[in-house]
């Protein structure tokens, strides 16, 4: 028996689309309190010592948080193959936009204080908040395109065509749900400023995030009622082999409107991620008003779960779809690399994945406390 054949290829490709959730998830709730906090930056902090303060309490993580990242893009790429070119090409102008706002990110940490000039380090201020306020609304706006279809195609050769614009991304449903993604995010940057900080940063960034956690569950739930009148989903009409080619010109592919919600009647366990999304944000909310901790971060982390989960199931077993050529349209089962890549890379995730996870938890433990105020002022104990 070959090695690999030990795990069916229908299951891999299931397997590497849940992988490739949770790599995102991680991302989300890792480098998300990053991004939030940079958002929220300029609005809870008012003096230098307090932008100090809010800087040194993602100081020490926001690299080792970017990881997840880099190992979603990795896995996109040796995994899904033909989605990594579709979106990182057709997504071109989105994605330089993105990575030079991720770059003002660690620009900012290390020059903001290199001078001591007011004007010097406002700039960098707003800088950071750029590096966390245009990723969050870009990943959202992208999700949101993802749901409508991505105006691509291949042809008989299955060489890719994108015939979208920038400025068409830029449509009112995308946006909707970059203001979902925005929400979410400052609803967790101002979790992490709750456990990390205190005194009046502290209190600032709880009426921020009560705000957010509360945008958070209104724009989700305008997201998802627009979700079932306004946006057409996708569906097949011909029958599809799990373990077939990695061809999706192979198939016949239909839309439909309210399509999108069609595997939470088939699935009715699904529900329970849209209900985690909601209570996530309420568990939230009610942290921030009851001056809690520890517990708004980890309803805010549950919120982005079930957020990021919704969408992926909603499109189950699509991960893009297209607006042009139904066709082409990208599926968990026609989309992915060999059985034997798929069953090799398992391997490795298995030893290396849990390896990351133990060092990160051991990171935030020998890290965990309140940043010290008075520390920063007398030069010691912080970074920036």
């Amino acid at each position: 028996m070959i090695l690999h054949d030990l795990i069916s290829y229908d299951v891999l490709r299931l397997i590497w689309w849940v992988l490739l959730g949770v790599l995102l998830i991680g991302f989300a709730v890792t480098d998300g309190f990053d991004l939030g906090t940079a958002t929220l930056l300029p609005f809870v902090a008012r003096t230098d010592l307090e932008r100090r303060v809010v800087i040194n309490t993602v100081g020490p993580v926001w690299e080792g948080n970017q990881v997840w990242l880099i190992l979603g893009g990795g896995a996109i790429f040796a995994a899904w193959p033909p989605l990594y070119a579709v979106s990182f090409s057709g997504f071109y102008l989105a994605m330089f936009a993105t990575l030079f706002a991720l770059i003002l990110r660690p620009v900012g940490f290390k020059y903001r204080s290199k001078r001591d000039g007011r004007a010097w380090r406002s700039r960098w201020d707003w800088a950071l908040f750029v590096g966390g306020f245009v990723p969050s609304l870009i990943f959202g706006v992208a999700v949101g395109n993802v749901l409508q279809g991505v105006p691509f195609r291949f042809d008989d050769d299955l060489r890719i065509f994108y015939e979208g614009t920038f400025f068409g991304l830029l449509n009112p449903y995308a946006l909707l749900c970059g203001l979902v993604s925005v929400a979410m995010v400052v609803m967790h940057g101002g979790s992490w400023l709750v456990l990390k900080t205190e005194g009046t940063v502290n209190a600032r960034a709880r009426s921020y995030a009560s705000v957010a956690s509360l945008a958070t569950i209104v724009l989700f739930a305008l997201g998802g009622v627009a979700l079932w009148l306004l946006v057409n989903g996708y569906h097949f009409t011909s029958e599809v082999a799990p373990t077939g080619p990695s061809n999706p010109l192979a198939k016949t592919v239909d839309v439909a409107p309210g399509v999108w919600l069609e595997n939470y009647g088939r699935y009715p366990w699904m529900m329970i991620a849209p209900a985690l999304g909601f209570l996530g944000a309420l568990i939230a909310f009610v942290g921030f008003r009851a001056k809690r901790d520890l517990l708004p971060l980890l309803g805010s982390s549950l919120s982005i779960f079930g957020i990021i989960s919704t969408a992926g199931l909603s499109m189950f077993p699509f991960i893009l779809p297209s607006s042009i050529d139904t066709a082409s349209s990208l599926t968990v089962w026609d989309a992915s690399s060999s059985h034997l890549t798929l069953f090799i890379m398992l391997v490795c995730t298995v030893i290396f994945l849990p390896l990351i996870l133990v060092y990160t938890a051991w990171v935030y433990k020998v890290l965990w406390g309140k940043v010290d105020a008075d520390a920063i002022k007398e030069g010691k104990g912080h970074a920036y």
